[in-house]
């Protein structure tokens, strides 16, 4: 009697495994959506749109860092012959200043980061619709955007690249 359980078992395994190789033979396709981040043309320009918006901000922070840099050399020269009294009240409006420069440059990059990250979102949505669009037409049952390496045989990004340019 166990012979009989042990071969049924290895019988029933070998069926399952003849099942699963059955299903998973379903085809799969891979997407950089990386490429599609920084290559399409709809990429392009939410970048550019952004470098328009913020180029005046920059300039802001720009400017204000060389003034900063500009008064702390023109401290550093007088800071000898200054008093006490002066040389404290220099060294607090340049602490002060410094204060300023990094909230500046750190509302400015937490802004610009966030406009990214908007339009992305925007162009990541409309690429996952493309991508699904593609998967059906070409009866693709899963789709990849994260590999260490893909062949270039399951790639579809060129095509929603194309479509995604339109």
């Amino acid at each position: 009697m166990p012979r009989i359980a042990a071969l049924a078992a290895v019988c029933a395994g070998a069926l399952l495994h003849a099942n699963a190789q059955a299903q998973a033979t379903g085809r799969i396709g891979f997407i950089y959506t990386e490429r599609l981040m920084t290559e399409s043309k709809l990429a392009r320009n939410a970048d550019e749109k952004i470098q328009a918006e913020f180029s005046k901000r920059q300039k802001q922070v720009d400017d204000m860092v060389k003034r900063f840099k500009s008064a702390r050399e023109k401290f550093d020269d007088d800071a000898p012959k200054l008093n006490d009294i002066d040389r404290t009240r220099r060294t607090r409006e340049l602490l002060d200043m410094e204060k300023d420069v990094q909230r500046m440059q750190r509302e400015f990059n937490e802004d610009l980061l966030q406009r990214k990250n908007e339009e992305r979102a925007a162009i990541a949505q409309r690429a996952f619709k493309l991508i699904e669009q593609v998967a059906e037409q070409e009866h693709i049952d899963v789709v990849l955007q994260e590999a260490i390496w893909a062949s270039p045989r399951i790639d579809i990004t060129d095509r929603v690249l194309k479509l995604l340019d339109k």
